[in-house]
């Protein structure tokens, strides 16, 4: 297995350059200012956040069902647009979760020495489920009359956060080492998400929905295992070689 981490060139420390790190003390010391403490910059934040609107809103109901269902889980003091932007959020993170495995199965490909346990049989299934759970949560929001082609705000979120993700994996300089540690980093969300989907499920009383998400944590949870083991057994190898 070929090794991700390497000894190199790197000149990114102050180690490289001591008479420049000597210099730059030197001259901070000298500054009568001092070290800022940051009030400046959280100032204009706090002034942003006061001035800012929300990133998105929760769409009504497009169907008549859906506006029925709605304005019964009102009446009973439920807010059921909560539910729906989560359920936004969840559609947009598989969505992404399908890409991540896409793009991990590419570089399992091109890449010659692979991680200990990972296969590509593996890879293709835990990717297959994310498509179903996509599928899955689409369905769950028509249930309910919402839109599944709605950008939700946390739909929106999801989005934002998963790009670095991308990044990583589509990066052709990262190993596939490094490219499991951001599917890593995908599937404790992942996890997390669908506990908190079947907790909302549950407390709208949703049952049958619940169930199914339940089968879908199921899923991720072995992913999470996996993905959790491939990077362990692998840096734990390169740590002996």
């Amino acid at each position: 297995m070929e090794r991700s981490t390497k000894i190199g060139m790197n000149k990114t420390g102050v180690q490289m350059s001591p008479v420049d790190l000597k210099s730059m003390l030197q001259d901070i010391e000298s500054n009568s200012a001092g070290i800022p403490d940051g009030a400046g910059i959280a100032a204009v934040r706090t002034t942003y956040i006061g001035e800012a609107e929300p990133v998105g809103t929760v769409p009504p109901p497009g169907t008549v069902k859906g506006a029925v269902k709605t304005g019964a889980k009102k009446l009973t003091g439920k807010n059921p647009e909560v539910l729906v932007d989560k359920l936004g959020e969840r559609l947009a993170f598989e969505r992404t979760g399908v890409r991540l495995y896409e793009a991990i199965l590419t570089k399992f490909d091109a890449t010659p020495d692979k991680l200990p346990g990972m296969s590509v049989e593996q890879l293709a299934r835990f990717r297959d489920e994310e498509a179903r759970h996509f599928k899955l949560v689409a369905d769950a929001l028509e249930s309910l009359g919402a839109d599944p082609t709605a950008q939700t705000p946390c739909a929106d979120i999801a989005g934002i956060e998963s790009m670095g993700l991308m990044q990583v994996l589509d990066d052709p300089r990262t190993t596939l080492q490094q490219s499991v540690h951001a599917l890593l980093m995908a599937e404790l969300a992942d996890n997390s998400g669908w506990e908190l989907l079947i907790a909302l499920s549950e407390d709208m009383r949703q049952d049958q929905m619940a169930a199914n998400f339940r089968q879908a944590l199921q899923n991720e949870q072995e992913h999470l295992t996996h993905v959790r083991s491939w990077l362990e057994q692998s840096v734990r190898g390169e740590l002996r070689q």
